[in-house]
């Protein structure tokens, strides 16, 4: 009695905003199937040219009350995913995870900063990748990602607010349940998320899951130590911001406790 169904919910991003804590979160709840892969499908043209069939095989089999979730972090920020997913589904109901812009960089680096020592590649500092020529390198990819406004504004010209559910990450982090059962609320799903299903993992500073008489972490590269900051990089990249911010806020209708 179950299908491959083409998700009736996308994470849409940001990347290094806690995507996969909350798909790994979301695959408690009985009504909700998760995508094991990111796919990719909206924002590589290679994978979009092999069509709507090749997308729905890869989503997992699923009953009828279920809801099938697929999360690539890439779609917020590509030009070409709000209109592609607008066509494939105009009613769409979208999960966008979102943290501090600058953490959020910082996060950004540290990942591609990790990948690279692994790979035996060479490695800069972070305040010499951020900072050119005494400025402020904005044309550094981590900054434009963490430009919530520019991005936002694209997907808002094919859906309205109440199809995009911001969570938290932050607070998602700190505190998983209540931004969860606000998920619920969106998703229109009866409330199956409870503490009980949370422990703090002292070792690794976060909430792990546990489900089904199972205890799981997230993979070890997530909560990585970050790098320790320069304060006057800090301050600037607080700064370049905090007019992003304002501007997002307003089109949200929604604040939230970023530098």
């Amino acid at each position: 009695g179950t299908s491959r169904q083409i998700p009736q919910t996308i994470i849409i991003g940001v990347r290094k905003g806690g995507t996969r804590a909350l798909l790994e979160m979301l695959d408690i709840h009985p009504n909700i199937v998760v995508a094991a892969t990111e796919v990719h499908f909206f924002d590589w043209d290679e994978n979009y040219v092999k069509g709507i069939d090749w997308y729905r095989n890869l989503m997992p089999f699923s009953y009828g009350n279920q809801i099938t979730i697929e999360k690539t972090p890439g779609y917020f920020t590509s030009p070409q995913a709000p209109g592609r997913i607008h066509d494939m589904n105009s009613s769409i109901k979208l999960l966008l995870i979102l943290r501090d812009p600058t953490e959020r960089v910082i996060s950004d680096y540290t990942q591609v900063y990790y990948n690279r020592v692994e790979s035996h590649k060479p490695v800069q500092l972070f305040e010499d990748i951020v900072i050119k020529n005494g400025v402020l390198n904005t044309k550094y990819k981590a900054i434009q990602r963490s430009l919530y406004d520019v991005h936002m504004e694209k997907w808002l010209k094919h859906f309205s607010l109440d199809q995009i559910h911001i969570v938290d990450g932050n607070t998602l982090i700190k505190d998983p349940l209540p931004e969860l059962q606000k998920v619920e609320r969106f998703l229109n799903l009866p409330s199956r998320i409870m503490s009980s299903n949370f422990y703090f993992n002292q070792t690794k500073g976060f909430y792990c899951i546990r489900s089904d008489g199972r205890e799981r972490c997230l993979h070890e590269s997530k909560g990585r130590p970050h790098p320790l900051v320069n304060s006057t990089v800090l301050e600037q990249l607080y700064s370049y911001f905090r007019e992003h911010n304002a501007k997002f806020y307003k089109m949200v209708n929604h604040s939230f406790d970023w530098h």
